[in-house]
């Protein structure tokens, strides 16, 4: 079987730093040498300065994505076999992503041969996220349609699965009855980028809580039986957003980092860049447990970590398990032991597991490639899967919509922890 690869945005920024460096690799490996190449671009581009040695695997189309009959060409172009799959990868904005799918289905290239990747983000409310997945229904099956995170195909994310059902110390303390509260934490040293048209639209609920965080959250929350069949992640997944109950915007904390109005050349602008929400689980597993999700631009540090911690038998202990997801993959286990010499005091010790040096970890784009090439739709998220975590979220987006005058503002370079002693109504119940 030959896989066809057609790239819509191919000389975008996401396609040069992401996706081409990853197919590189790819092509690289015998299983996908004949991997085949096509890029849509709406102008005549030189192949060598932007490809590379991809250049002669490549063709790239030039054609009008807001015409129907340049469709029909392309599919023409394509001329699929019997015995072909295209992957057709939309590395364009929402907007342009859901009128290409309707010129698709409208051209016909949308048959069982064909598998469609979408970027985030899925929705920007409830609302549109019911409505994209209707409209990208209307011309293809749910089996066909992969929706990246690419924070889930990073090699520890997955380990999160592993870990949880092949170690037997961690899966029977796996529930409320040894575990105190859950984090999980995306943090950002960099600012909005220039990227304000974006940020205006979106924001860190939406462009980064809503998908990563909330799957992130799935994870560690859904059961993970010890022979879990990991084509049913999507499902377990699922199953773990459904029993989350909808956010409290009395349990929240949203904030502006200072000079961000300026940047985005909006005065007044109350979009926040650092969100912190507390959710709950009406799982019997999770009842009672707090689960707090963070993330922000422009801090102190970059690094994307889930926290769990232990229940304390007496005020000294700080036993707590931490999921390295970036930028240094690895576990982290913090022990309490009693320290050297002749008094009975405690301390913290911390046993660490990374990735040796010599170990090449696969980049989150070459994987996500790579299993949709085999049709494995584990680390995707399925439809069910969006339409939850808005529903989780609604409340928050229905609440912030109505923009207050004023938004807590913090430095950049700032901590999240100093962030969060700001007022706040959950503030003093959880935050340590």
């Amino acid at each position: 079987m030959t896989t066809k690869l057609l790239i819509f945005g191919i000389t975008g920024d996401l396609s040069t730093r992401k996706l081409l460096p990853a197919l590189r690799q790819i092509v690289s490996v015998d299983e996908f040498r004949q991997l085949e190449i096509f890029g849509v671009s709406r102008r005549q581009v030189d192949k060598k300065d932007l490809l590379g040695d991809l250049a002669s695997r490549t063709r790239i189309i030039t054609m009008d994505i807001s015409k129907i009959e340049d469709y029909r060409q392309l599919k023409t172009e394509l001329a699929l076999d019997d015995n072909d799959q295209l992957l057709v990868y939309l590395s364009v904005p929402p907007r342009a992503a859901t009128r290409i799918v309707d010129f698709l289905g409208e051209a016909k290239i949308n048959d069982k041969r064909v598998k469609i990747l979408f970027e985030k983000p899925f929705g920007l409310d409830l609302v549109g996220a019911r409505e994209m997945v209707k409209r990208t229904g209307r011309y293809f099956r749910e089996e066909q349609i992969y929706r990246i995170d690419h924070y889930m195909a990073k090699e520890m994310a997955q380990n999160i699965v592993a870990f949880r059902a092949h170690n037997a110390l961690f899966s029977h303390v796996w529930s409320r009855d040894s575990i105190e509260r859950i984090e999980v934490n995306a943090y950002e040293s960099i600012d909005i980028e220039g990227r304000a048209q974006f940020y205006e639209q979106t924001g860190a609920l939406r462009d980064v809580l809503q998908g990563h965080l909330m799957q992130l959250l799935a994870l560690v929350l859904m059961e993970a039986p010890y022979n879990i069949d990991w084509n049913k992640l999507p499902s377990y997944r699922q199953a773990a957003l459904r029993a989350i109950r909808p956010a409290s915007p009395n349990e929240s904390l949203r904030a502006q980092y200072r000079g961000y109005r300026e940047e985005v050349n909006v005065d007044g602008s109350c979009v926040e860049t650092f969100v912190s929400i507390i959710l709950e689980s009406t799982d019997e597993r999770w009842l009672g447990v707090p689960i707090q999700l963070t993330t922000g631009k422009a801090l102190d540090k970059k690094c994307t970590e889930i926290n769990v911690h232990f229940k304390r038998s007496c005020s000294t202990q700080t036993d707590y398990l931490t999921f390295r997801i970036q930028p240094h993959e690895g576990i982290d286990i913090a022990l309490n032991t009693k320290k050297p010499g002749y008094d009975n005091k405690l301390t913290e010790q911390r046993l660490s597991f990374s990735y040796p040096e010599d170990v090449s970890l696969p980049d989150a784009y070459e994987q996500v490639i790579v299993d949709a090439i085999r049709s494995r739709k584990s680390l995707f998220t399925s439809s069910d899967e969006i339409i939850r975590s808005w529903e989780i979220l609604q409340p928050l987006v229905e609440k912030w919509s109505m923009c207050p005058p004023q938004i807590a503002t913090y430095d950049k370079g700032s901590s999240a922890k100093d962030i969060l002693k700001k007022e706040w109504p959950a503030r003093d119940r959880y935050i340590n």
